[in-house]
């Protein structure tokens, strides 16, 4: 599904947070959305996720403007995972996955076979079969943040939507997560603090600051040292690790000393 935003800008109390973004993601591509605490990535999320009316500018999945969707119907095609997702603790971790499910029962109907098979077949994905029956309050906060990624691809959207999921989650699941999102066919679109991570897994980078899109394109483009320094404020280089794999390195913030002195001899 492509997903397209034109001049998209929100405010609250009428200070701008998302400002004039213009937004194209082909079908089946992966894109990293950067950028610092602030820069307006979760609003913009929420607004390509059909959760906040924007204040100008419009929204279309497949070229079709999602304005006055009901939220129904904007679920069936995208599933949308918050950095914190509120759920009632004393439901099972199976019955937090199969809410994903939600869209495509009527409102007083119980989980049928198919909805059964599919909540097992998410959970599988996540590495989460073990943990099935176990009470949602009994989860670490990694294992109820691979749940919730579980609970949108119970949606089977056509489009993923997620906000810092990797948050949480140790190294090992943070790449099997990252391999999951790229070996899928469905668009994505996902924030990450981890620059490395998105240079390694992203077909492209979206880089937002201040609520403005400042770059867009393959990430050896958009992650460059002066653009490190100007929105990240961090004395930096792109470079290649020893997989071949492009990382950032970091010598630290602007401005604070590239060494630490060495210690002087007592006299």
């Amino acid at each position: 599904m492509r997903i397209t935003a034109e001049g998209l800008s929100w405010s609250v109390a009428d200070t701008p947070v998302v400002r004039e973004v213009d937004v194209d993601i082909a079908p089946g591509e992966t894109v990293g959305l950067l950028g610092p605490n602030g820069s307006g990535k979760s609003s913009l999320l929420r607004c390509l996720a059909g959760l906040r009316p924007p204040n100008a500018g419009t929204v279309r999945y497949d070229d079709e403007s999602v304005r006055g969707w009901s939220p129904r119907r904007i679920a069936s095609r995208v599933a949308f995972v918050e950095q914190d997702s509120g759920v009632d603790s004393d439901l099972r971790v199976a019955d937090v996955v199969g809410l994903g499910r939600t869209p495509f029962r009527d409102r007083w109907s119980g989980p049928d076979a198919t909805d059964r098979a599919v909540v097992a077949a998410a959970l599988e994905r996540v590495g989460l079969t073990a943990l099935a029956d176990r009470p949602w309050k009994a989860l670490s906060g990694g294992e109820r943040r691979r749940a919730h990624i579980a609970r949108a691809l119970a949606q089977q959207p056509d489009a993923l939507l997620l906000d810092e999921p990797t948050n949480h989650l140790d190294v090992k699941h943070q790449l099997e997560l990252m391999e999951l999102l790229t070996g899928t066919a469905r668009t994505v679109l996902v924030a990450l603090h981890d620059l490395s991570l998105a240079a390694r897994y992203c077909d492209r980078l979206l880089l937002l600051h201040r609520g403005r899109l400042v770059a867009a394109g393959p990430p050896g483009t958009v992650l460059t040292v002066e653009r490190l320094a100007e929105v990240f404020e961090v004395d930096a280089e792109l470079t290649t690790d020893a997989f071949g794999h492009p990382s950032v390195a970091y010598r630290g913030p602007l401005g604070a000393p590239n060494a630490i002195p060495a210690p002087q001899p007592t006299p």
